[in-house]
């Protein structure tokens, strides 16, 4: 396993309670014979982030008793309802002190993302300055890469719904777009509509 692969941490946003959806977790939806948490912790897996943390919030307990996700490190976020900026915060400050250099993160409620667009944004790691993006026909998306140096400032900046995107309008110049749009659909799955996308 080189260096690169110990040092970026896959981080999972696992946390939302699905308003749009009736209020079913995104979390505990079914896909490809799986829960969809399951499943994007394996796509980072897939992608070469052998350190996968997991934030969760809405009926967090029953996701830690139907979800399998060995080896994950499970992160509770109380603060959920307040927005995906909390579990970001959530999530880098569980990383802190692990030694990883980078965090790669992935929504939940995006399964069109696989393994090929985590390594191509994993591979953009540099320092822990670098900060990449997933670009679907030079548009930025997810999956996004931090660099350590950048945690403290980005989860200061986290509010609301709007996770790190303002930190990342400020940065622009330094982010690397890596374009997936070959390999990878951005969508989300936020309403009754967008379940068609599940298998």
């Amino acid at each position: 396993m080189t260096d690169d692969e110990n040092g970026v941490a896959g981080l999972l946003l696992a946390a939302g309670g699905g308003r749009r959806l009736g209020g079913r977790p995104k979390a505990l939806l079914p896909h490809r014979g799986q829960l969809l948490v399951e499943h994007a912790a394996e796509v980072l897996r897939a992608g070469g982030c052998a350190r996968v943390h997991v934030v969760l919030g809405a009926r967090a307990e029953e996701v830690r008793a139907r979800a399998a996700l060995p080896d994950c490190v499970l992160v509770d976020n109380p603060d959920w309802g307040r927005g995906m900026g909390t579990s970001l915060r959530a999530g880098l400050d569980s990383l802190a002190g692990t030694g990883a250099r980078a965090a790669l993160v992935l929504l939940v409620d995006q399964p069109g993302i696989g393994p090929e667009a985590v390594a191509r944004v994993r591979r953009a790691y540099r320092s822990p300055r670098s900060l990449a993006s997933a670009a679907y026909d030079g548009v930025r998306g997810h999956p996004v890469l931090f660099g350590a140096a950048h945690w403290t400032a980005v989860a200061a900046r986290a509010t609301g719904d709007r996770g790190a995107r303002a930190y990342l309008k400020e940065h622009a110049d330094a982010v690397e777009l890596v374009e997936c749009g070959d390999v990878a659909e951005a969508y989300d799955i936020d309403t009754e509509a967008d379940l068609t996308h599940l298998e």
